[in-house]
């Protein structure tokens, strides 16, 4: 279980504090900008919105997609479970699971490769005048995809092992997982 609780606080963490900081990083670039050009009629942070739009947001989805994810709060295909019989749910829930899992798996195939692609080629992008190293942007997205598929497979692991007991809620922490 400390493996579990180790995987879960590196999720809240990486989403409340890693994105709470791009979007903190975020809000203080436009502002600066804003100021510039509307105050002081000049471009103070040259590439500001390349720097929001190329660094911040990716940054801030790829951290909080696995904790959204393992909260329930992620879309998934789950409006058949409250029809289905009792005994059909964990069948149906199991089947679905394996169903995201290899999507995401093609997925993940697919990210891996181009990042790989991206470091050995050594990837830049434009930020204002400067051309930036895209690896440690890109490297979150493998990251992010791997936690969430190895959520889906405790899931589906604890889904075929309790197939027999009644149906539980996820686990999820009502105080934030990074502290």
């Amino acid at each position: 279980m400390n493996f579990w609780k180790t995987i879960h606080r590196l999720e809240g963490g990486m989403a409340s504090i890693g994105a709470g900081l791009c979007l903190l990083a975020m809000i203080i670039i436009t502002v600066i900008s804003v100021i510039g050009r509307y105050i002081l009629e000049q471009d103070i942070l040259p590439g500001a919105y390349n720097l929001i739009e190329r660094v911040a947001f990716p940054l801030i989805v790829f951290w909080a997609v696995p904790l959204a994810h393992r909260e329930g709060t992620f879309p998934r295909f789950d409006m058949l479970e409250g029809v289905m019989p009792r005994s059909l749910r964990r069948i149906a829930k199991v089947f679905v699971l394996v169903v995201e899992l290899s999507i995401y798996a093609v997925v993940m195939w697919y990210v891996l490769r181009f990042t790989w692609e991206s470091i050995s080629i050594d990837r830049t992008m434009q930020i204002g005048t400067d051309f930036w190293s895209a690896w440690p942007i890109l490297v979150m997205m493998p990251l992010a995809f791997s936690l969430m598929m190895l959520e889906m497979c405790r899931l589906i692991y604890h889904d075929i092992r309790h197939s027999g007991s009644d149906p539980q809620k996820r686990e999820t922490d009502s105080v934030s997982a990074a502290f």
